[in-house]
């Protein structure tokens, strides 16, 4: 039977993606069949799991994703397991305020009766980190802390003063990372870089996996973690593929496509194609449907400007089959796109708005869609949730028909968004399920 455990925080910035990581590797390493998964809307995390363990990753999201989903999920990412490491997103507890479905880590825990390993990052601070754990410990009694791991730990004697105040408090240390072992992983405005950026992401994974067999007590992690329900994979509430072969915009500007839609379109049949707008590809012409997904085309925009056939092709596919753009994808099929340095470059054209990102500004949030017109994504009235994560404005909305009227987390009304226009449609929006 699959166990599993989640890796949770106080906030951000506690340290659980070197931990999540470190633990993945090592125990991938000692010959463990380990699988991962993310917590919440992220695209970028999951790559790594996938190359610390050498099987896929995913995500889950109670706000996002039906109850039913949620447990086909966990039932596909358990398959050929012995364990289940969820990393967590933010803090334990934070969410949209909405019990049970707010997206929390906390209701992953509670669903599915899972331990939390909490880290805390100690640097500022000694006794006191008892504490925290004391009150997060208590602070909803669906929640179970397994223990915690210390992090930023600045020698023997402050390991010591703390050590001493969870042993009156009652909560186990499972280890503990020196302040003098950082092992940063660099990132940019939208997370990390990618995975398939770093030439030395194999070197990486190594020291973090002697990182963690030093340093955590991966034996006691490894049976904190709890069994798993028996979960039928039902994916009912799964996005359904928008053609039968699917062209996938695939490289270092179009990577945010999550792998439980990906993987959900090849299980209802659908064949992915991989091209490379950077590589100036067009999409092939024996597909049926192109996708463009989110990603860093601000970063590319000179050179999508100037990749002549992917321009042309992508305008000839458009011209009989549907496309579809998400949030960066979207920003490419509109008519310009501004960089950081205040350089406007030509887009494809195939919407009419324009996009900024020298004029940015955080839009980050759950969205639920109701669509306005039928497109890839589904057809008419239908429901889907998913978030926005970008920096990017709209300088110039552009006079094309609305895609979708939006909401957010708490139900309240955002307006109508995105574009259509013959076969083309895309909106900032990332859909992760059908609501």
């Amino acid at each position: 039977m699959t166990r599993g455990l989640i890796i949770s925080a106080p906030q951000s910035g506690a340290g659980k993606t070197t931990v999540t990581l470190g633990l993945l590797a090592a125990l991938a390493g000692r010959g463990v069949k380990v699988r991962a998964a993310k917590s919440g809307p992220d695209y970028i995390d999951p790559a790594f799991h996938a190359a610390a363990t050498g099987s896929p990753s995913g995500n889950l999201d109670t706000w996002a994703m039906p109850p039913a989903y949620l447990e086909a999920l966990v039932a596909h990412a358990a398959k050929k397991a012995d364990v289940l490491v969820i990393e967590g997103a933010m803090g334990l507890f934070d969410g949209a305020p909405i019990e049970a479905r707010s997206g929390a880590v906390a209701d992953l825990a509670a669903r599915f009766a899972l331990p939390v390993v909490l880290v805390l990052d100690v640097f500022a601070q000694a006794q006191s980190a008892a504490a925290v754990a004391r009150g997060f410990a208590a602070h909803d009694p669906k929640v179970r802390i397994a223990g915690v791991i210390l992090n930023r730990v600045a020698g023997e004697g402050h390991r010591a003063m703390i050590a001493n105040a969870f042993e009156v408090c009652g909560i186990r240390i499972l280890g503990s990372l020196p302040y003098a072992a950082k092992i940063e992983l660099p990132e940019r405005h939208l997370g990390l870089v990618q995975a398939n950026e770093h030439g030395d992401l194999g070197a990486r994974l190594a020291a973090l996996a002697d990182l963690a067999e030093r340093h955590l007590d991966l034996d006691a992690i490894l049976a904190s973690a709890a069994p798993l329900p028996a979960l039928e994979p039902n994916d009912v509430h799964a996005p359904a593929p928008p053609g039968q072969r699917i062209a996938i915009a695939t490289d270092q500007a179009f990577s945010f496509i999550y792998p439980h839609v990906r993987d959900g379109w090849r299980r209802a049949g659908a064949e992915i194609v991989p091209f490379s707008p950077l590589a100036d590809e067009p999409p092939p012409e024996d597909c049926d449907a192109c996708w463009l997904p989110g990603g860093y085309p601000e970063l590319y925009a000179g050179r999508l400007a100037t990749a002549q056939k992917f321009r042309a092709g992508l305008t000839r596919f458009a011209e009989t089959r549907p496309v579809h753009g998400e949030c960066g994808g979207y920003m490419v099929l509109g008519a310009s796109l501004e960089d950081a340095e205040g350089v406007t470059h030509a887009m494809t054209g195939l919407l009419g708005h324009a996009t900024s990102f020298a004029r940015h500004e955080l839009n980050l949030g759950y969205r639920q869609a109701r669509l306005l017109s039928p497109c890839p994504l589904g057809k008419a009235g239908d429901i889907l949730r998913g978030h926005e994560f970008h920096y990017a404005t709209l300088c110039s909305a552009g006079a094309d028909e609305a895609l979708v009227d939006l909401t957010d987390a708490e139900n309240r009304p955002m307006g109508q968004a995105g574009g259509r226009r013959g076969f083309v449609t895309g909106a900032f929006f990332h859909v992760m399920a059908r609501g």
